[in-house]
């Protein structure tokens, strides 16, 4: 019986691992958020650790010669569950039947560049994104987009592709709530994954509000409100909000680089808990369409909300209540991103 038992074990196991592959596109594919993040979806830390992966490398015709470099990279590192890697420069190669699309390239700020300027660059290039999404992917794909401006460019992404789910697009605001937890792990003398609820809302600019007037911290087995673990308002209302939304900038002055490691690791949280959901009881912060939220910002947006995720559906949580402090400074971001959006959709109307 037991022999039995255990051949049954291996043939589920076996069929589990013949699973069919998914195929996965990230863009800007030779730049060094993508140098980080490929490895990690690569060996299963993303979509499962019995999911093959087609992985699809897409960039500009320049780059191409440094994504033979990132193939051969990924190809010794000799990863069972890597069946294929394509680099591309073409979109109908790159979205092609694709189940998931990380979208991390995007026009940088150049100096002396104005933000308009740079907001046009952007629409052209995710009118362009979008539209091929709409006409070769499948209409299920889950989309994040992380090149920034990042929420108002996945809005004219999804607005490119109407033939797909508003839901199925996101923008990454995992990093801004990466840098919550750890700010009051580390104030608290804890570890960060026991900081759990903080909320991001709004844009993934220096305007977004990092708020844990709703956030639970786990100390000595004791779950305490942040405000009570922290023991410091003002640090929580002054020097917290300003240390997360400048986390960005900091790095950069440091580096001379934007950040890779952490914005690569939030990509994979983020895409983690698209495919497997929320723990329960928890909530993360996601870029999301804003028709039908409850806390009064314009629908026409993609904003940072707090989601609940099963079964690759995310829901906003509601009812949270929201003191004068918080409304304001989500007033304040929402007013940054119908700015950004009035004049992006006037370049997509061109």
């Amino acid at each position: 019986m037991l022999t039995l038992l255990t051949s049954m074990y291996l043939v589920v196991r076996a069929v589990s691992s013949q699973a069919e592959p998914i195929r996965v596109v990230v863009t800007g594919a030779a730049g060094q958020i993508a140098y980080s993040l490929l490895y990690s979806i690569a060996k299963g830390d993303v979509f499962g650790k019995d999911q093959p992966i087609i992985l699809i490398l897409l960039d500009i015709p320049p780059m191409l010669p440094v994504l033979d470099g990132v193939v051969m990279e990924l190809q010794d590192c000799a990863l069972p569950l890597l069946r294929e890697v394509i680099p591309t420069d073409k979109v109908e190669v790159g979205f092609k039947d694709i189940d998931a699309a990380i979208l991390v390239g995007s026009m940088p700020r150049k100096e002396g560049m104005e933000r308009k300027d740079l907001l046009k660059a952007n629409v052209a290039i995710f009118k362009t994104q979008g539209s091929a999404l709409d006409k070769y992917a499948k209409k299920t794909v889950k989309v994040l987009v992380v090149g920034n401006p990042a929420n108002t460019n996945c809005l004219i992404a999804s607005k490119s592709a109407p033939s797909i789910p508003k839901e199925n697009f996101s923008c990454l605001t995992r990093l801004d709530h990466n840098r919550a937890c750890s700010q009051v792990a580390m104030r608290c003398g804890v570890s960060s994954d026991s900081v759990k609820n903080v909320i991001i809302w709004g844009n993934h600019s220096s305007t977004q509000y990092p708020d844990v007037h709703h956030a639970k911290v786990n100390v000595h087995g004791s779950e305490m409100a942040a405000y009570d673990a922290v023991k410091d308002d003002a640090w929580l209302r002054g020097n917290f909000i300003s240390t997360v939304q400048q986390r960005g900038a900091a790095v950069i002055k440091a580096r001379k680089l934007s950040s890779a490691m952490s914005a690569a690791k939030a990509i994979c949280d983020h895409m983690r808990d698209i495919w497997f959901g929320t723990k329960e009881g928890e909530f993360i912060s996601m870029g999301v369409y804003a028709g039908g939220n409850s806390y009064g910002i314009p629908e026409d947006l993609i904003y940072s909300f707090p989601v609940q995720i099963k079964n690759k559906t995310w829901k906003m949580v509601d009812g949270l209540a929201i003191n004068d402090f918080s409304r304001a400074k989500m007033d304040a971001t929402a007013a940054e991103l119908v700015e950004e959006r009035d004049t992006a959709l006037d370049f997509l109307s061109q």
